[in-house]
Order: C-alpha cells, then structure tokens, then sequence
C-alpha cells in the first residue's frame, strides 16, 4: 500500500459544499457516538454495527462516506477494549466539534486530468506525478490554512531490491540531526527555532482580537500558516534525506528508542522539532518500495560502549568525544554510537534484532499519520 497526496482547487462552491458534508460528518459521528452511549447505559451492550448502519443511510451524505463514519466510530470502540484486554488504558472515542476529511473507500470519485468527486463534481487538482497501482480509497481534507488535498492510497506491487548491497547505522541526537557509522553528519535544520519569533508575534495579534470576529478568523488562519511553513520545511527535509538513504542502502540500523518517553523530557521541545518518529516513517516505507529494510536495535550504551574493543567507557551528556583508555580509539560519542548501533544488526550480537523482528512501517501507517 502506498500513499500520494496532491493539492486539489475546489471553487467556493465546492467549498461551501465540502465544508457542509463535513458539518455532517461530524454531527453523524456525534449521534452515533450518543446512541451507542444510551445503549450501554440502558441496556448494558453497545450498538451494534448493523443497527448504526442503517441510522446513516438518511444522513444527506454520500453512502460510502456515511459508512466509512460509522466504521470508523466502531472500529475507535473496539481498539479501546481490545487494548484494555492487554492492560493498556485508553479513553472512550469523545465527540467532536469539527471533522475536517471526507474519506471515499470504495468509489464515487475518479482521477483523470480533474478530480471527480460524488456529489461535488470537477475538482481541479495539481498530479505532480502518476500513483503506481490501483487507487483503493480517496480521502478529502482540509488543512488549518484552508488548503485541501487530496489523499489516494493505491495497491502497489512488490518490487526486487534497488538499493545497493550495503549496510548503515545512524544515531539521531539534537546536537546535529544524525550521525552515519561511515562518519557523515547531518546538521539539525530547527526549523520551529528559525521561525519561532515570527510564530510568537503572531499568537501575540491573535491572543489580542475578539473572538468570533473576523480579525480573530484571519488571525488564527496566519498562525495556522506559519505552523504549515514549519511542518512542509520539515517534512521537505525528511522525504529528502530518506530518499537518499533508501536508494543508497539496502540495510539501514536505526535504535529502538521510546519515543514516548523522550518526548516529555527536558529536550521535549527540541527533540519535536527534529520530528524523529515522522523521519523513520518515511524511511521505512521509502526502504521498502526499494527493497531495503529499517532494523531496530536495542539502543543501551550504544554512547558509552567502545566499537573497537566494547568496553564500557562512561561519558555525561556535555562530553562530546569518545576516548577509550583501553585500546586508545579516540572519536566522536555520535560517530561511536552509530558503529555500534550498526554492528547490533549482526545476527547474534547482544541487542540484535537481525534474526527475526525487523521493524517496518509501511505506507498505510503514513497514511493513518496524514489522515
């Protein structure tokens, strides 16, 4: 599966015509969600699929978009017990005030030179390139700056690997981006810091207007902008660098880091700005359309151990060099660590992962990430 996106031009029309089915949308998933709420409540089981079925066929919405809402509702019930039953809490499905994306599964749309699209007609949209494989679903959405897009997700073949027959590690830290094992660095682009004084000053304009007035309205869409700069920066970045590494590596080691747990540290703010778990998405599904495959290693004294002699050589996090007293190796920490991430691919090498999980995403979890 594999996922494109491209920038469509509704007129106003079509807009004011999209924006009112995803008024619907949004008021669907809320009835149905009260529904299935008053059934347990009185009844002691949840609504089942069939009766919310047929609660959506006189919802003024395309069938195939009203279903795809009634699934989505039952499939974000079920996820919640099913992770219960593996002891992990999560919330009930909540209501929404604002549903921005109209997904079509099946049909009612098809892509030429324009996007036609039930009941909205012709819409005008930039393919910058031709999707590979069968188009399975359409996804309509509307960003924070009022751009929309369009979202296909195709069947694509496997294809025979690309890439040539070699190997990398990479260390991903703040100082810079990330670290090869032959050596190279990357430089952390900070994209949020470059534009963060102009972002402030635009919260600043925002925070001073009235709500529910037009100034408030064109203020939230500036911010909304910049935010949409600094995100298409960064994305930029990524597809980039993923592209160059999955065309140029067939194996490409990366660490099994808890993103949940770096995220909420005294970094946080940093290490969101770097947007490592979007990176390696992208590198996954890039690999695997080439190919290669991504491997997860386990990433304990990837820093502290010697990748020549594999002593354990302790350093605090200001100490930027790795210098082994044992065998007298003397490099970065970051260029160490990468060596190490990429000889735990090994195949029975402590932390390895090479025998069995190889650790994968492919394009329909970006496009759960850009639904």
């Amino acid at each position: 599966m594999r996922a494109y996106k491209f920038r469509v031009y509704p007129s106003n029309e079509q807009k004011a015509l999209l924006n009112r089915h995803m008024y619907i949308s949004k008021t669907l998933w809320n009835e149905l969600l009260a529904m299935t709420k008053d059934s347990y409540r009185d009844f002691g089981h949840f609504t089942t699929q069939r009766t919310m079925a047929e609660c959506v066929k006189r919802s003024g919405l395309y069938s195939q978009v009203a279903q795809q809402v009634m699934i989505r509702l039952h499939r974000a019930i079920d996820h919640k017990f099913r992770l219960e039953e593996k002891g992990i809490q999560r919330g009930f499905p909540r209501f929404k005030k604002r549903i921005d994306s109209l997904i079509y599964p099946q049909s009612g749309f098809s892509l030429g030179n324009t996007l036609k699209v039930t009941p909205f007609g012709e819409i005008p949209i930039k393919k910058h390139r031709e999707p590979n494989g069968k188009i399975k679903t359409l996804t309509l959405k509307c960003e924070p700056s009022g751009k929309w897009y369009a979202i296909f997700v195709t069947d694509e073949e496997p294809v025979t690997s690309q890439a040539p027959a070699q190997s990398i590690g990479i260390d991903f830290n703040l100082e810079n981006f990330a670290t090869f094992s032959n050596g190279e660095r990357i430089d952390n682009p900070r994209f949020l810091n470059a534009k963060e004084q102009r972002l402030a000053m635009l919260q600043r304009q925002l925070s001073k207007k009235k709500k529910g007035s037009k100034n408030r309205r064109r203020a939230v869409k500036a911010v909304a902008i910049m935010h949409e700069k600094v995100r298409n920066s960064r994305s930029d970045f990524h597809h980039k660098l993923s592209k160059k590494l999955a065309d140029n590596y067939r194996t490409i080691v990366v660490e099994d880091l808890n993103m949940k747990n770096i995220s909420k540290g005294m970094f946080a703010k940093s290490f969101h700005d770097v947007g490592i778990s979007s990176f390696l998405e992208k590198l996954c599904y890039k690999a695997e359309s080439a190919g290669g495959t991504v491997i997860r290693v386990d990433p304990r004294n990837t820093t502290q151990e010697c990748s020549v002699c594999g002593s354990i050589v302790k350093k605090s996090l200001s100490q930027r060099e790795h210098d082994c007293p044992n065998c007298g190796l003397s490099l970065s920490r970051d260029h160490n660590a990468a060596i190490n991430i990429l000889k735990r691919a090994t195949v029975g090498h402590t932390g390895s992962n090479a025998c069995g999980v190889v650790a994968m995403a492919t394009a329909m979890k970006q496009e759960a990430h850009l639904l």
